[in-house]
């Protein structure tokens, strides 16, 4: 058993987890932003895992190399419409467009990141310690 790739694949989930929370924060801080560079309000980012495999191994089973982003898409839904005639993004009828973030969504997105942040955490720490006590043994 290689402690080393072990350790690796967590580093790796570290940063996929990390950037997730990262685009949550995000999704977060701009809740209310009625208008982007772009033109427009915020639209809530999502962010999409994959595994990342090695070349097949010697039993021709991919083995696995860890995790990584695939990619940060746009949520194609659309925001919330109110009427706030004194809004300075209102259209002509006085109806402004709201981001399309739910913050209820966000928190638990958050709360779920966090846990797997800190379970990969505790895998990296089980895996120095058990290097550790292997170095231990040899001596």
């Amino acid at each position: 058993m290689n402690l080393i790739s072990g350790i690796d694949i967590t580093s790796s989930a570290l940063n996929a987890q990390k950037t997730r929370l990262d685009i949550i924060a995000q999704n977060i801080a701009n809740a209310q932003t009625t208008r982007t560079p772009a033109g427009g309000p915020y639209k809530r980012q999502l962010v999409s895992f994959e595994t990342a495999l090695l070349q097949q191994t010697g039993e021709g089973q991919p083995a696995l190399r860890g995790v990584q982003i695939s990619n940060v898409t746009t949520d194609p839904s659309t925001g919330e419409r109110i009427y706030d005639p004194q809004h300075p993004d209102a259209d002509s009828q006085g109806i402004v467009t709201m981001p399309n973030v739910n913050l209820a969504y966000e928190m638990v997105d958050l709360i779920t990141a966090t846990r797997a942040y800190e379970a990969n955490l505790s895998v990296a720490k089980n895996g120095r310690e058990m290097a550790e006590r292997t170095l231990k043994i040899g001596q």
